[in-house]
């Protein structure tokens, strides 16, 4: 557990300070929550273009547009998960996480692919069939309603949700960056130590969701190795300010 680091984190945005744990976390999420998704993306070139909002990779491997859009819309997407941290988690919410990652990609320009919105054709995530369109409201609901019942979010809990949303695979695309984002945002608001998942832990990550519904643990495990790196972000930065337990 850790006492208000969202306080923090905000802080840093307002200030525009350069090297602390939000110029960290912002850079370490949209690399890796991107490159899980296949971006082409170095993490430097996602350093340079928060740094810089500028492209200028000289004579570095071009990359797919849309790697750059996303990866500038993600960091809009961290800096409102900090703004609406006390708002109550709702399918608004998540829609909208939606609707600022992918506008301006080459995807949001198809009608059917329905930006900010739930998807309108069935997907397939891993070979596995995913719920219906038809039947995404519903699911969602169901979801939402037995999340914001929890007497007490744990870890496990978000962790859980997480399994249940990509289960679902709500939107046509960008579930997976929607989903680590909820994760993300879901461990501030209940001062539970915050991760990343790395791209070096891809395949466990890859392999918790799938056996999730038999072996919890795998998935449980691997976001608690994640964490570990993050638990000692929080230690550099501000440990002798915040509660740690």
């Amino acid at each position: 557990m850790i006492n208000n680091l969202s306080t923090y984190l905000k802080e840093e945005k307002e200030a525009r300070r350069k090297g602390g744990l939000y110029h960290k976390t912002q850079i370490n999420l949209a690399y890796n929550s991107n490159r899980i998704e296949g971006s082409k993306l170095t993490e430097e070139q996602t350093r340079y273009i928060f740094e810089t909002r500028t492209i200028g990779f000289k004579e570095e491997e071009a990359v797919p547009v849309d790697d750059i859009i996303e990866t500038s819309n993600h960091f809009v997407a961290f800096d409102y998960l900090l703004d609406t941290i006390d708002m109550l988690f709702s399918n608004t919410l998540i829609k909208e996480f939606h609707r600022i990652l992918k506008t301006g990609t080459s995807e949001a320009t198809k009608k059917w692919f329905n930006i900010g919105e739930w998807k309108k054709l069935p997907n397939e995530v891993g070979g596995i069939e995913t719920t219906l369109p038809q039947d995404v409201e519903k699911n969602m609901n169901n979801l939402n309603d037995w999340y914001n019942s929890l007497p007490k979010v744990e870890l496990e809990n978000i962790v859980e949700y997480h399994y249940r949303f990509e289960e679902i695979h709500p939107f046509q695309d960008g579930n997976g960056r929607v989903g680590r984002l909820i994760m993300f945002r879901e461990c501030l608001k209940n001062n539970i130590i915050p991760f990343i998942i790395d791209d070096n832990y891809k395949q466990f990550y890859y392999r918790g969701l799938k056996e999730f519904a038999n072996v919890k643990g795998y998935l449980i495990d691997t976001c608690l190795s994640v964490q570990d790196t993050y638990t000692e972000w929080v230690k550099y930065f501000y440990g002798d300010l915040l509660k740690l337990n």
